[in-house]
């Protein structure tokens, strides 16, 4: 290495070091102290945007540090190079703002994009997260943000397919980058250009009543969705990817969200995206209700009273919430949403707005007027271990549950309810009996079961028969069964880790790198081509996942069933299945049930 190189490297360090904690000394002093006066930093912040890219780009020069760059309308980007545990570098671009920041006059509002420059974007760190507990550290309400990988030293001519994934955590928590997508990315066969973001939540991103109707706010955390899908149009040819091959994926709230996009069909636009995979959520996974509905109403007076804005007239609310500190709306946020327990009351939800959501779900599928893209879906066994009281005991308290849940249930469907679900008190050979050696209530079991076909299980596969029996595009449906604890069993968003590769799991035991290998190589092939069969992988032996409802005579009723008999990380030794074709038959008499009755959580 030559002497300049050496020197420069050196010298980098410590100046580095001192433009970056000058850089983030406004923005701290600006939440807390409420200061905007520039003459108390030096150097100056405008300096310092323009110092530190150029400082950068000075050292990767003279240094022979790798920093990737690329030209957008708004500026240069400069990114980095990850390699850690990756099986090939990954060119990574961190903390993209992709609509201005979310603040002041701007708060609650629709998204703005952000304007051209032919300044420099430092992208080598995660944009802060929106407001999601823990509310003391880490977050902020200028969170709109975009992080990009992609393969190293790709052709610049290249356009590749691009995923894009939506977060879950019950439109009030989560991040994008809380998904491991360089690795997903990394590890496929295929290359690709991986995407994920931030979008608001709580509050700040569903708020919802006549009052923020009346102001032009409902949905907003939706329109940053729909912003980010517009921004990867018009940028991510820059990046290598093809917006013309763009596929949505997604968990939980992540998974709703996608479905409302789906949903959300204007046959004069054009296409923003080409395929989607939609993991333990559908449209009809979460109670939708008109803006106005009486649920929304009463959480937007009590979140009134939290921020402070209560009693005043209906044009000053909306001034009010706006000038309150962010913390303030957050923690109000916050506390209100935590009162409304099972998640179909949760406050801060996608609401039917005449827009996004023009309809009830259950409605806009019987239209049939979707955007009719290849789907890939599917649920866990133990959806709801994570959402229900485990202390449940009592027989009472199992109806007493679902008559919270689902206030509109006449006593009638209570009572087939409670002979749909056996009660493990009254009749021995109830499949829900705790023969478990853990510390849950005699209905846990049972409460579990019934709340997570009713909130994620059945609207899975509600979907997936009213997709595949009015598109010509496919249809695929999983099960995932593999036992991470013995109280969970195969819970809400356990699968997760296992579709990214992630060293974590690989590193278990033999049998658990290949059910991650293997549901790996379905996601990317399916994320890539739209067929989970097209790309080999590491796996090229793995059984042949048919679309549901293929067939011109006799219509395929099967799915994947992932990990059955697994129960390594709960402590057994049984290895399992990695995965088969099964028939759909588990569960069919409740999920009938279930289905029969989506509207009465969307009306």
């Amino acid at each position: 290495m030559s002497l300049i190189k050496r020197a420069f490297r050196l010298a980098s360090v410590p100046i580095i070091f001192l433009l970056a904690l000058f850089a983030l000394r406004p923005s701290v002093v600006n939440t807390y102290l409420d200061v905007e006066d520039w003459r108390y930093y030096w150097p100056p912040v405008p300096l310092l945007q323009v110092i530190l890219p150029s400082w950068a780009r000075l050292v990767v020069l003279l240094g022979g540090i790798e920093a990737p760059a690329v030209r957008i309308r708004q500026g240069t980007v400069i990114g980095k190079v990850l390699r850690g545990d990756l099986p090939k570098p990954v060119e990574a671009f961190l903390g993209i703002p992709y609509a201005l920041p979310p603040t002041n006059e701007r708060r609650f509002s629709p998204p703005v994009p952000v304007n051209a420059s032919n300044g420099s974007i430092d992208a080598t760190s995660y944009g802060k997260r929106c407001s999601s507990p823990p509310l003391l550290y880490g977050w902020s309400e200028d969170c709109l943000t975009v992080n990009i990988f992609r393969p190293q030293m790709l052709n610049r001519t290249s356009k590749l397919p691009v995923a894009v994934y939506f977060h879950g955590g019950a439109f009030n928590a989560g991040s994008g980058g809380g998904h491991n997508s360089a690795s997903m990315m990394a590890w496929s066969e295929k290359p690709y250009v991986a995407v994920n973001f931030n979008y608001r939540l709580g509050a700040f991103g569903f708020l919802s009543s006549k009052v923020a109707a009346k102001d032009g706010v409902l949905n907003v955390g939706l329109r940053d969705q729909i912003l980010l899908l517009n921004w990867v149009q018009e940028n991510i040819e820059a990046f290598g990817g093809d917006p013309n091959d763009v596929a949505l994926f997604g968990l939980s709230a992540g998974a709703h969200s996608i479905g409302h996009h789906v949903m959300h069909y204007k046959e004069e636009a054009p296409s923003l995206f080409h395929r989607v995979i939609m993991e333990s959520g559908a449209t009809t996974s979460r109670a939708v209700y008109p803006y106005s509905h009486s649920l929304h109403e009463l959480q937007f007076e009590e979140f009134l009273v939290e921020a402070g804005c209560s009693g005043l007239k209906e044009d000053e609310v909306m001034p009010c919430l706006r000038g309150k500190s962010a913390l303030t709306i957050a923690w109000a946020s916050s506390k209100v949403f935590s009162r409304y327990e099972p998640s179909d009351r949760w406050a801060f939800q996608p609401v039917i707005d005449g827009d996004i959501i023009k309809q009830a779900p259950i409605q806009a599928w019987k239209s049939g007027n979707w955007n009719k893209v290849p789907i890939l879906t599917g649920f866990n066994t133990n959806e709801g271990t994570s959402f229900v009281p485990s202390g449940m005991s009592e027989s009472e308290e199992f109806l007493k549950f679902f008559r919270v849940l689902i206030p509109s249930m006449p006593e009638k469907d209570l009572n087939e309810l409670d002979e749909l679900y056996p009660d493990p008190l009254k009749h021995p050979s109830s499949p829900y009996v705790e023969t478990r050696n853990i510390r849950v209530g005699a209905q846990f079991k049972r409460v579990e079961a019934a709340y997570g076909q009713f909130a994620y299980i059945c609207p899975v596969r509600q979907t997936v028969h009213l997709a595949s029996g009015a598109q010509q595009a496919p249809v695929f449906l999983y099960h995932w069964a593999l036992n991470t604890t013995v109280k969970g069993g195969a819970n809400h968003g356990d699968q997760a880790q296992y579709e990214t590769y992630n060293r974590g799991v690989r590193q278990i035991s033999s049998a658990q790198e290949e059910i991650a290998g293997i549901l790996h190589a379905y996601f990317t092939s399916f994320l890539t081509t739209g067929d989970p069969n097209a790309v080999p992988g590491r796996f090229p032996d793995r059984p042949k996942w048919k679309a549901f409802g293929s067939g011109w005579w006799w219509k395929n009723r099967t799915l994947m069933l992932f990990g059955e008999g697994n129960d390594e990380r709960a402590g057994g030794g049984g290895v399992g299945i990695p995965a088969q074709v099964v028939d759909d038959d588990w569960s069919q008499e409740e999920c009938e049930f279930w289905s029969n009755r989506s509207m009465m959580t969307e009306s």
